[in-house]
């Protein structure tokens, strides 16, 4: 009975067998619906774990490898910052190489160590190059400074620059580098030549050409002209060579960087950079015979060659500091450094302007060419 009007409600009538089933058949594709949506959600989860998983591999093998490279502590000077180049925010970084002479059985770095990458008097330093990457990671010019270049070095009045490394290691070497060209470096890097050889059989050797034959002089050997596939021991007279170079010392760091040039082109040709496994394996080999500096972290070198995957030979330059002719002081032969002519230079990796003065100096700029002695 409603209230309101008296009359009686009908209760609904019984649903037909037809709308039974289609009652059914809705609740039937509810639930496939919302299972459905249960396997994609797990589908999902189980992706990402997976995911999650190799990115997971991928980041331990980088830190596995990276973690071979052994760490330079105390590569930098410890003068106020006030007397040290300033740094220029977004200009590349700069790396400087140091190859050591040290002429022992036993590397001096890497894992293979039995010392310090560093005693006082031990080594010299036969190579130096500063290394700059431009920020956005296109362009790589390297820059050779001879070892026997005459030069203030803090604390032990004037000498060749390769004494900085023997009487301060990494941090005297750093501050003496930096004090001559006025650029902060980034990163420091020591090899030392035992290192190298080791390193140039490990990427499976190089092959060099000698545009015309080389006299042996000395206890070095003869080079005919031709092309050679060199493994590591004859890398190593290849790169340390220069009393039967017209030269000398400036021809030996031409040599050093056509040996580099041809180890990058080997590189970067083979895809190593763009392939995490393959750039996994370089570190590890490079870890072997290679010290860093401690401020760059496992992800920092990783994802600094991972950075660099774009690269190719045609887009790193090679030359030498600007020369200003040879003397005799104190009973050394000594290199001259054109301080006027680097000046220029200097500023450019400074600002991250490499392209500009290569462009500038076309003519002038003492760049390696296709055809070195």
């Amino acid at each position: 009975m409603d209230e309101k009007d008296g009359t009686t409600e009908e209760p609904d009538a019984e649903p037909d067998a037809d709308g039974e089933a289609e009652a059914a058949a809705d609740a039937d594709a509810l639930r496939r619906r919302r299972r459905g949506r249960r396997v994609l959600l797990w589908s999902l989860v189980a992706l990402l774990a997976l995911f999650a998983g190799a990115v997971g591999a991928v980041y331990w093998t980088a830190d596995h490898y990276a973690s071979s490279v052994a760490r330079i502590p105390d590569a930098f000077p410890s003068v106020p910052e006030s007397a040290q180049p300033p740094p220029v925010p977004h200009s590349g970084q700069t790396f400087l190489l140091v190859g050591l002479d040290a002429r022992s059985d036993v590397p001096t770095t890497g894992l293979s160590a039995k010392g310090p990458a560093w005693q006082y008097g031990a080594a010299r330093s036969d190579t130096m190059m500063l290394m700059h990457l431009s920020a956005d990671r296109k362009s790589v010019s390297v820059v050779s400074i001879a070892r026997d270049t005459w030069v203030d070095i803090p604390g032990h009045g004037k000498a060749k620059i390769n004494a900085a490394y023997s009487w301060g290691g990494p941090a005297l070497m750093t501050q003496t580098v930096q004090d001559l060209t006025g650029i902060r470096i980034d990163h420091v890097a020591v090899i030392d030549w035992n290192g190298f050889t080791a390193l140039t059989d490990a990427v499976g050797g190089v092959d060099i050409t000698v545009p015309k034959t080389i006299p042996a002089v000395g206890g070095a050997r003869e080079w005919d002209a031709g092309s050679y596939h060199l493994g590591g021991a004859d890398a190593l007279l290849y790169v340390r060579e220069r009393h039967g170079l017209p030269n000398g010392d400036l021809d030996r760091t031409k040599r050093q960087q056509n040996f580099l040039r041809a180890l990058m082109k080997q590189t970067l040709s083979s895809g190593t950079l763009g392939s995490p496994s393959r750039l996994g394996g370089l570190l590890q080999s490079v870890g072997d015979v290679v010290s860093v500096d401690s401020r760059l972290s496992n992800s920092d070198l990783y994802d600094l060659a991972w950075s660099l995957r774009g690269l190719r030979t045609d887009d790193v330059s090679f030359l030498n500091a600007p020369f200003g002719g040879f003397d005799s002081i104190g009973g050394q032969d000594v290199v001259l450094l054109d301080r006027a002519g680097a000046a220029p230079l200097w500023e450019a990796i400074r600002n991250d302007r490499m392209g500009d003065y290569l462009a500038a100096h076309r003519s002038t700029a003492d760049t390696l060419g296709d055809s070195v002695r």
